[in-house]
């Protein structure tokens, strides 16, 4: 192995050194307590510990670094006190995520780490966020992300590297080519030699180096960061490597023929540079030992620190509250009373523009939202107003652009992302429900993030645009979902949405869009989340509903002729339980409505809590009428038969009889 120490000086070796040899007697130590079964799981990065230490070290502390299972030596070299490391894989309180995460699922606003989740490739698009938010801000700053060989294959991997791409954003995608995904050799993974094929591909530069020399590592890697903070752009990074243990240790590596594990222990990339810091006179051995056992004596007093704090308590309160970052709510009320006749499509718009007038660092994203005005036109002329780089017309990949708002968070800065359809959010539905939702439950990270909903059948759209999928996300700890029925909400529920730290799923409905109006205040103004308002009051029984529900509803009861209790939720999450009760005691009869199908909607749960809460009060049986269980067909009459509109007439009838 070829060392070129440059102009380094003997010490700075031998600092490098430290740095190199810490995650590895970390691990020693680790495997030791598996063994004893005093810690549950073990992710060795044996072996690959010139590649984290190498990243860590070409970065400056104040530049985001985002590693994954195998990159102890991120965290060590970044300066993560043992003891709360030690914490962390033990889950006790004081870890980064208080027990409710294990090893390095973890990150740390003091070092600059953002953890990784299980599912590889998503930590991809967060890395893009970030570094779209230096490029805004005009800091000179580059920022890593990591991934393996196996991991690449994953969508999110495509869609992360090429917005980075098309965006020219600094970052550096590291990826370790350690020659396994799990068991799966490389060969059944891709087929090629190197990662450097895909720089062309995608229009970016490539390099790929020894990933066990240390010192090629920086070599190559301090000055391409040195570049890219005055040059900015995308880089792919490969690492060649190999994983010398198991995918976790209970794997074992039975699986990789003994020639392949003897080449790459020679490999070794503390052993070999051990070798050469002797051979060219940099250090003794004695002075070398001595560095393991000042590093021993740490870990082992930090060891010892962590066990000796008392297990975990569970505390219900704190475990709820932890779920969403600190934040209540102050309705803004217009400052004057002046209004406009707004359609509902106009409201949205007209809300969004007072709010990216009101907060600067909002940022716009989605599929042609830009000089298109998005396919709804409700970011018509938003370019003119605000620029490109706050209206960003995104490739098509939902995934990575709400990874990128989530990046966008972790600078500090919100995001509006618009799903073209709520059909699409499927392709985006791991970084909502893993990333978004128990980020800030995990370590502490809040997701200041809106993902727009424009849903609903009604408009001859077909089962891939006209799905309402609300009910998807409304199992989710962690979200908050708001959907509006008319105009003055639909502007007043955006912007609360907005204003709000936490990550929102805003449903807007389609068919309402051109075909409803109402008198909207011009000013700036919050509609009260979590509070459901009454759109007709009336005695004979309960209609509890949302969105179009609300329109069916009042036509139905205006039909019947009956006096009804007709209650827009507005908010799903979190659903104003008091406003159903009172609502149900004053009526005695309930009818949940929604456009969602019926098996698995809302109203199940719903209907559950009434049935539970409110049984004493009621006079009959708690119904419900939805849609039906069959995707949302084209035809008019298929359609039509398909949504409840009419058969929430027949339901009332039924409710009122009892």
């Amino acid at each position: 192995m070829n060392f070129v120490r440059k102009k380094r000086t003997d010490k700075q070796l031998l600092e490098i050194y430290s740095e190199l040899v810490t995650p590895r007697l970390i691990e020693e130590k680790m495997l030791i307590l598996l063994r004893q079964g005093k810690i549950s799981k073990w992710f060795s990065g044996i072996g690959q510990e010139a590649i984290s230490v190498g990243a860590a070290l070409a970065l400056t502390n104040d530049e985001y670094i985002l590693p994954m299972h195998r990159n102890l030596g991120v965290f060590t070299s970044r300066g993560v006190e043992f003891t709360q490391l030690f914490e962390q894989f033990q889950g006790k309180i004081n870890g980064f995520t208080k027990g409710r995460d294990r090893s390095f699922h973890f990150g740390s606003k003091a070092h600059n780490i953002v953890g990784m989740i299980s599912h590889l490739g998503p930590q991809l698009g967060i890395a893009d966020g970030i570094a779209l938010a230096r490029l805004l801000k005009n800091e000179p700053k580059a920022t890593i992300v990591f991934s393996g060989d196996g991991g690449t294959s994953e969508g999110d991997f495509h869609e992360a590297v090429n917005v980075a791409s098309v965006w020219n954003l600094p970052v550096i995608f590291i990826i370790e080519n350690n020659g396994y995904g799990l068991s799966t050799p490389s060969h059944e993974q891709f087929n090629f030699e190197s990662f450097t094929v895909k720089g062309p591909a995608y229009g970016i530069d490539a390099v790929s180096v020894e990933g066990n020399n240390i010192l090629e590592v920086l070599n190559e890697l301090e000055p391409l960061v040195a570049d890219i903070r005055k040059n900015p752009r995308p880089v792919i990074f490969e690492a060649r490597t190999f994983r010398m243990r198991g995918h976790e240790e209970a794997s074992g590596t039975k699986y990789v023929p003994n020639e392949l594990m003897e080449y790459w222990s020679k490999k070794d990339p503390i052993e070999n540079y051990e070798r050469w810091l002797l051979k060219e006179k940099v250090a003794t051995k004695t002075e070398l030992d001595k560095v393991k056992e000042k590093i021993k004596k740490e870990i082992n007093a930090s060891v010892k620190k962590a066990f000796d704090q008392p297990d975990v308590e569970a505390h219900t309160e704190m475990e709820v509250s932890d779920l969403f970052a600190p934040f209540s709510q102050k309705v803004i009320h217009p400052k004057t009373r002046k209004t406009t006749a707004k359609r509902f499509v106009d409201a949205i718009s007209d809300g969004l523009k007072q709010s990216l007038e009101k907060y600067p660092d909002l940022i716009l994203m989605g599929q042609d939202v830009a000089d298109y005005g998005g396919v709804f036109k409700i970011s018509e002329g938003f370019v003119d107003l605000f620029g490109k780089d706050r209206i960003r017309n995104t490739p098509l990949c939902e995934s990575a652009i709400v990874g990128t708002g989530l990046g966008l968070s972790i600078r500090g800065m919100k995001s509006v992302v618009e799903m073209q359809f709520a059909d699409f959010v499927t392709c985006g539905f791991n970084q909502i429900v893993n990333n978004l939702a128990k980020i800030h439950y995990r370590w502490g990270q809040n997701a200041d993030v809106v993902v727009r909903m424009p849903t609903g059948a009604g408009v001859g759209a077909g089962p891939f645009h006209s799905q309402s999928n609300e009910a998807w996300f409304f199992h989710t700890p962690g979200l908050r979902i708001v959907y509006p029925s008319n105009p003055v909400d639909a502007k007043g529920l955006l912007n609360a949405a907005i204003e709000d730290p936490n990550p929102y799923l805003y449903f807007e409905h389609k068919a309402l869009y051109r075909s409803l109006s109402a008198e909207v205040p011009d000013d700036y103004y919050t509609t009260e989340v979590g509070k459901a308002a009454l759109a007709a009051k009336g005695d004979e029984l309960s209609i509890i509903t949302y969105g179009m529900g609300v329109h069916w509803a009042l036509e139905a009861v205006k039909e019947k002729g009956i006096s009804a209790d007709i209650l827009d939720l507005r908010t799903l999450l979190p659903w104003d339980q008091e406003a159903v009760a009172a609502s149900v005691r004053k009526t005695g009869k309930a009818i949940i409505l929604h456009e969602d199908c019926l098996t698995g909607g809302i109203g199940g749960e719903i209907a559950a809590w009434i049935s539970e809460h409110c049984f004493e009060y009621l006079d009959a049986p708690v119904m419900r009428e939805a849609s039906l269980d069959t995707p949302v067909p084209f035809a008019k009459a298929l359609e039509e038969n398909f949504l409840p509109k009419n058969r929430i007439k027949d339901k009332i009838d039924q409710l009122i009889r009892y």
